[in-house]
């Protein structure tokens, strides 16, 4: 077996508990394949300052340490040095906000660590404690700031009924996809999570198949597909495990990354 040297990690579902917490066996897991010299890199769709508390919990909150945010849209050093970048432009925005209106879904903007919230019927707000919001219609948002992603919040029954109704040429142009039930996320073109770890193999000088990647949901699929070893949890959709290459016999709250850790890196 090739051996690993990048551990790829999902959040929710993944190295989260429910409770959102990290078990203390994951974060020794975590510890033990870092001293193997292996880079823990959280991959999310979240923005640095979402994870901060995260990357602090397990010792990785300085500049010899990387994450991949944004689904992939931005690869850092956990200092914040941005080391790869594709964002939105203001008109691509402006087109996914009238689709969204159009079937009377809610559209909220993130930049950087600032949420645009243009829609008093988003729940994003509710789960995302991190970001600073500011709350106005879609016109109200500058043209001149990075402009990382777009999500709609919804009640999951509602949100996959209009999913269905998306046009298909907003499906071509664009990465849509749902990272939890009640999320639905939207990138630019080629912005997914292998894209973000492609960027950041090159930049450390190692392959795909030195990585093992871990997720549980639509948006880890692509990432769990492209690794060396793609490994879902006990808990993750039916598609993600059909897709990977490993299903561990244990969720996300219990210690299914550690698990991981220790039969495929550390025991390998």
């Amino acid at each position: 077996m090739t051996k690993i040297k990048l551990l790829a990690l999902d959040l929710d579902g993944t190295l989260l508990t429910s409770e959102k917490t990290i078990s203390a066996e994951n974060k020794a897991a975590i510890k033990l394949a870092q001293s193997a010299g292996v880079h823990v890199v959280i991959t999310t769709g979240r923005p640095l300052k979402a994870i901060e508390h995260i990357l602090t919990a397990l010792d990785l909150l300085d500049d010899t340490q990387y994450s991949i945010t944004f689904n992939g849209g931005l690869v850092q050093r956990n200092n914040g040095e941005i080391l790869s970048k594709k964002t939105f432009s203001y008109a691509e925005l402006a087109e996914i906000h009238a689709e969204l209106a159009r079937l009377d879904l809610p559209m909220d903007v993130i930049s950087d660590g600032t949420c645009y919230e243009t829609d008093p019927k988003s729940l994003y707000q509710g789960f995302s404690p991190f970001l600073d919001f500011i709350e106005g219609p879609f016109s109200a948002i500058p043209h001149d700031i990075i402009l990382n992603k777009a999500v709609s919040a919804l009640d999951a029954e509602v949100l996959d009924e209009k999913i269905l109704e998306i046009s298909p040429l907003l499906k071509e142009k664009y990465e849509i996809f749902k990272s939890r039930d009640i999320l639905l996320e939207l990138m630019p073109k080629g912005v997914i999570k292998s894209f973000g770890l492609e960027k950041l193999t090159e930049i450390l000088g190692i392959t795909k198949e030195n990585v093992m990647a871990i997720g549980d949901e639509e948006n880890d699929i692509a990432m769990l597909e492209w690794a060396g070893i793609g490994v879902a949890m006990g808990n993750a959709t039916a598609q993600v495990k059909s897709l990977s290459d490993i299903i561990a016999p244990v969720t996300n709250d219990e210690h299914g990354v550690a698990w991981a850790i220790h039969n495929y890196i550390l025991e390998a």
